[in-house]
């Protein structure tokens, strides 16, 4: 298993959330940072959660810097408060951490960051991509100096969540995920086609709360919103795991089966922007230099995060 310095680009988020604790429960990766970006509510919000979340599983070290506040080119109007609630946390309303952000701009840190460390910093979007792109647009040598990056986002080979064909990342912000994912670095996308593979239930969340911990119980409390929004609006009684699918790919990347792909994003005012179109068949003659991810050992994975996040050895 190789060992990451990483930098978590999140916008928590129930499911972010859960993939903090696991990063706080590995390892194989030391967190650098953590920069926020709005999605699943507004960055101020995804600020004040991370911070949070950060002090409940014991990463009060970890300093967070706060980023932007809307996409590129287009107005946001994502409906995270539907699905995480109007706190981001399922509806808790915990306490605010007594921490500040950062006064450092997130685009600003990721480039200093990085071009300070050549080659060492991983980095792990897990929310819209628009501090990425924008980090991109200030260094033109940043791309060359990030180690790797893995982002939770798209979906090739199966419908979107956000429309009927976008991943809801990739359409918060279709334009910026487009020069991310045309930067030339080592991307490794983990998208609805393996998410929506890991699926958990009350029954599993009861397994993993058992152990009671300060991470156990945020995740006891911060779930039930999620679960409920699954079954009201999708009718099922269970949810899948988007962001640690990521987490778990930086741990242990052969619990994923990969497939290097050109793959472009679809942008513009149509119904099709944020689509991740992949060249299944080099009809454009363009190299495939993006892996993708297509398969997953779901039961492995959710094996290693009771173990680690629970304490169940089972």
């Amino acid at each position: 298993m190789k060992s990451h310095k990483l930098i978590l680009d999140t916008d928590p988020g129930v499911d972010d959330s859960m993939a903090i604790a696991l990063i706080a429960n590995s390892p194989e990766i030391e967190l650098h940072s953590i920069t926020t970006i709005f999605g699943n509510g507004p960055v101020s919000l995804s600020t004040e959660n991370a911070l949070r979340v950060l002090d409940i599983v014991g990463l009060q070290e970890v300093s967070v810097y706060q980023g932007a506040n809307s996409p590129l080119l287009r107005d946001y109007h994502g409906e995270g408060a539907k699905v995480h609630g109007q706190d981001g946390l399922g509806e808790t309303y915990m306490p605010p951490s007594s921490r500040k952000p950062n006064n450092e701009y997130a685009a600003v840190h990721l480039v200093r960051s990085v071009m300070e460390s050549p080659g060492e910093i991983t980095i792990g979007a897990i929310g819209p991509l628009t501090n990425l792109a924008l980090a991109l647009r200030i260094e033109p040598r940043f791309a060359s100096n990030v180690k790797e990056v893995v982002i939770m986002g798209g979906a090739v080979s199966v419908p979107g969540n956000a429309s009927p064909l976008a991943e809801a990342n990739i359409h918060n912000d279709p334009e910026a995920a487009g020069l991310v994912f045309a930067a030339g670095w080592d991307l490794t996308v983990v998208g609805l086609d393996v998410t929506q593979q890991v699926v958990i239930d009350a029954n599993w969340l009861s397994e993993l709360t058992e152990n009671q911990s300060a991470t156990t119980d945020m995740i006891a409390a911060i779930t039930p919103h999620y679960l409920d929004y699954h079954k009201e609006r999708i009718g099922q009684d269970y949810m899948p795991v988007h962001d640690s699918s990521a987490i778990a790919y930086l741990i242990d990347s052969s619990l994923f089966t990969t497939k290097k792909l050109s793959v472009s994003v679809m942008k513009g005012d149509h119904p099709c922007a944020g689509q991740t179109v992949a060249d299944w068949k080099n009809h454009w003659g363009k190299e495939a230099t993006i892996n993708v991810c297509l398969g997953v050992d779901a039961d492995r994975m959710k094996k290693m995060y009771l173990e680690r996040v629970g304490g169940n050895l089972k």
